[in-house]
């Protein structure tokens, strides 16, 4: 197992070698950390994505079988999509998806898990790439800094909800 990466709040780890963990405390309540995950009208507030792009488009049929779709437009026009299909919701504790990234090899498994510790929420997700080689693609685009990023916005997007 590779040592953790720290980006900003984050950690990373790489359990074996087609997995990244994803650890991160959020200082709010776990049921509006699973809003903030499973509801377009807060997905689209802070932005699971680059800094400064835009999701146009969210659509999320929170059920086993739904299927979810992230639109992005980025600042220069470029743009990029995001789906997958929910496999297990145990609200508001355990999300299993599918994610697939336009133009990207292969398909992931994400299996994000909440738990509530004195108000704050620890989120760690599981991202189960097809291979290691898939996993070192996609983390060599950057996304370790861009998902660190996404949550800074989550909790700063919460905090103003309070």
């Amino acid at each position: 197992m590779a040592s953790p990466i720290q980006v900003g709040s984050m950690t990373f780890t790489q359990p074996n070698d087609t997995q990244l963990v994803a650890t991160r405390t959020i200082g709010a309540p776990r049921a509006l950390v699973w809003a903030a995950h499973t509801e377009c009208g807060h997905v689209q507030k802070w932005l699971l994505g680059p800094e400064g792009w835009k999701m146009p488009v969210c659509e999320i049929d929170l059920r086993p079988g739904g299927k979810w779709r992230y639109a992005y437009e980025g600042p220069d026009g470029a743009g990029f999509q995001m789906s997958g299909e929910y496999r297990e919701i145990q609200a508001p504790e355990r999300l299993v998806n599918t994610e697939r990234m336009d133009d990207s090899p292969g398909e992931a498994l994400d299996t994000m898990t909440l738990t509530e510790e004195g108000g704050h929420t620890v989120v760690v997700t599981v991202v189960e790439y097809p291979s290691q080689e898939i996993r070192d693609q996609i983390i060599a685009t950057g996304m370790m800094d861009g998902w660190a990023e996404s949550y800074d916005r989550l909790e700063e997007y919460l905090r103003s909800m309070k």
